[in-house]
This record gives C-alpha cells, sequence and structure tokens, in this order.
C-alpha cells in the first residue's frame, strides 16, 4: 500500500509537471526570433496553416500545434491571407492572429488632383497585387489611400476607388446649395477637377469655385490654364510655359478657346473640391491671379484684376522670374 501510495504520488506530480509543460509549450513565448510574414493560402484548413507556421518557423510542429488548438483553442475558423507574425509569439496567439484576419495592409495613395494616368501607374507598381488594369476613366477614382492584401486583384482595388467616388459624389450632390451654376453630378465633377489644380489652399477652395460658377452663369469662358494643358499630356505636368498657340488651340477642353466646361474631368478632384463646387462662396469675384504666397487675389472688374495682375508680374521680376 505504502509503494501504491508512492507511485500515485509521482504519477500525480507527473500529471501536473506534464500539464505545466503543456500549457508552457501552448501559451509561453515562442523560439521565433526575428519578424516574419507568413500567407495561409485560401480556403487553408487548420492542418494546412499550421504547416505554412512550422516551415516559416513560427511553430515547432504543426501536428502538436493542431492538437493544442483542438484542446485549448476556440472553434472560430482561421482566415486566409498574408500575417505579420512577431518574435516570441506563443502558438496560442498564432491561432488567434489566424482565427481574427489580422493580416498585413498595403495601401495604394492617390493624392487629391492626380489624373487617371498617374492613378494607373501607382496601381501597376504596387508590390503584391495580381493582375492588370487600363486607365481609369478621367475623375472617377476617389483621392484617398486604399488598403489590399497580398495576392489581390488591381482591378479589385481600383473598383472601390471608383464605388468610392460614386457614392460620395452621390451623397454630396444630394446635399447641394439650391442656385449652384452645374446642373448634374457630372457637371460638378468637372467643374471640381478644375478647382483642384487652380488652388491647393483649402481657405480659398470655395472662393475658386464661385468665380468659375460666376462665369458660367453669364456665359464668360473660364479660361482656366490646366484646361490648355490637360489635352497635351492627360494631366501630367506642361514642364514649361503655356504657349500663345496653345492658347488658342480649339478642342474639346481648352476653356480659353471656349465658352462652358470641358467635355469631362480633367483630374480625379477630392472631396474638398466637390464640396466646394456644390456650396460656393457667396462672391462676385470674376477674376483671380497668383499673390505669391501660394495662394489667390481676387477681384470683381477686369480693371481691378489687371492692377492686381501688374503687381503679381512685378514681384516676379523682383524675383527674377521675368
Amino acid at each position: 500500500m505504502k509503494r501504491l501510495g508512492c507511485f500515485g504520488l509521482f504519477a500525480g506530480l507527473a500529471l501536473i509537471a506534464a500539464l505545466f509543460f503543456v500549457m508552457q509549450s501552448w501559451g509561453g513565448a515562442g523560439s521565433l526570433e526575428r519578424n516574419v510574414n507568413v500567407v495561409v493560402p485560401e480556403g487553408a484548413t487548420l492542418t494546412r496553416a499550421a504547416q505554412e507556421m512550422e516551415k516559416a518557423g513560427v511553430i515547432p510542429s504543426a501536428s502538436r500545434f493542431t492538437l493544442y488548438a483542438r484542446f485549448f483553442g476556440s472553434d472560430d475558423p482561421i482566415r486566409a491571407g498574408e500575417y505579420p507574425v512577431p518574435a516570441g509569439i506563443s502558438q496560442s496567439d498564432v491561432l488567434k492572429l489566424m482565427q481574427g484576419g489580422r493580416t498585413v495592409q498595403r495601401f495604394v495613395a492617390v493624392p487629391e488632383g492626380w489624373p487617371s494616368v498617374l492613378v494607373h501607374e501607382a496601381l501597376m507598381k504596387a508590390p503584391q497585387l495580381d493582375g492588370k488594369v487600363v486607365v481609369p476613366a478621367e475623375g472617377s477614382v476617389l483621392p484617398d489611400s486604399y488598403s489590399y492584401e497580398r495576392g489581390e486583384a488591381r482591378q479589385a482595388v481600383l473598383g472601390r476607388m471608383q464605388v468610392a467616388m460614386r457614392d460620395y459624389l452621390a451623397a454630396a450632390w444630394a446635399k447641394r446649395k439650391p442656385g449652384i451654376a452645374v446642373s448634374t453630378p457630372q457637371e460638378a465633377l468637372i467643374l471640381a477637377s478644375i478647382v483642384e489644380k487652380e488652388t491647393a489652399k483649402d481657405e480659398e477652395r470655395r472662393t475658386v469655385a464661385a468665380v468659375y460658377s460666376n462665369r458660367l452663369r453669364i456665359g464668360m469662358r473660364l479660361q482656366a490654364d490646366p484646361t490648355i494643358i490637360y489635352p497635351m499630356t492627360k494631366g501630367r505636368p506642361l514642364g514649361r510655359r503655356i504657349l500663345r498657340s496653345e492658347v488658342n488651340a480649339v478642342n474639346d477642353y481648352n476653356t480659353y478657346a471656349m465658352a462652358g466646361l470641358p467635355k469631362g474631368p480633367i483630374a480625379n478632384p477630392g472631396r474638398a473640391s466637390i464640396d466646394a463646387v456644390l456650396d460656393p462662396a457667396q462672391t462676385s469675384a470674376l477674376y483671380f491671379v497668383a499673390d505669391g504666397t501660394g495662394g489667390h487675389i481676387f477681384a470683381d472688374t477686369l480693371e481691378q484684376h489687371n492692377a492686381n495682375v501688374a503687381k503679381w508680374y512685378a514681384l516676379r521680376r523682383a524675383r527674377g522670374e521675368m
């Protein structure tokens, strides 16, 4: 009986030690020495995911991990994707990572005023995206930063950009102020693209929008320099001064040679420029010119405008720019 009692004691201690080892192995710090990214393929089972983690050195044994997960983990399904796995992560946290779907997030940034040719370039250069896309329609993309996952289709990312623009434009149009100069969402988008290219200052967007709106109402030509450049470069920088022959060129975009709006947007305008067109400032201004500080000075009459232009030219001559 005494020997049986000792055996039971040792067996109990061995069981406690084994349980401690298992729990430490499951919940304690792992042996991964550096951060790694591990891809769990689409449709992968827990066993397949564990095998990928073992290959990457995240866990010591896929079969043991699977066994522990069934006993100590939750029944939540794992999710496919590329996972950022930190050094020293426990096996318990590896399971939580895959069940939580906290995958690596990459981003494609589209700044306000980018033309679609540059959006296309950014998508094609973005690493770990799949497939190709054509240059999207000008003005169809809402500027923002868009996240994507490894192996995602470029077309899918572009689709999100375009849905974002459609949704925002529709919501903004629904809240437009009465009496604005544009009569359709497409016209608002076109005018917003001009405003976007004419000023980068938030505090003057609504005034720039008002100037162009005032001109539209009276049939006055918009005379926006970016509309001269767009048909030549598709929105890329011209890199030189505009020529007189280009100012006079007749096409579907040049607002120096025609009244009204261009046939389409000349860039992808951001939210602020769209909002400015749909709620322009209350002003009778018809003109504006650079003020030398990155902004503009506005005028109601041609006489006032010519005086402002003379000041701008004098400043440029003093700077050695003319």
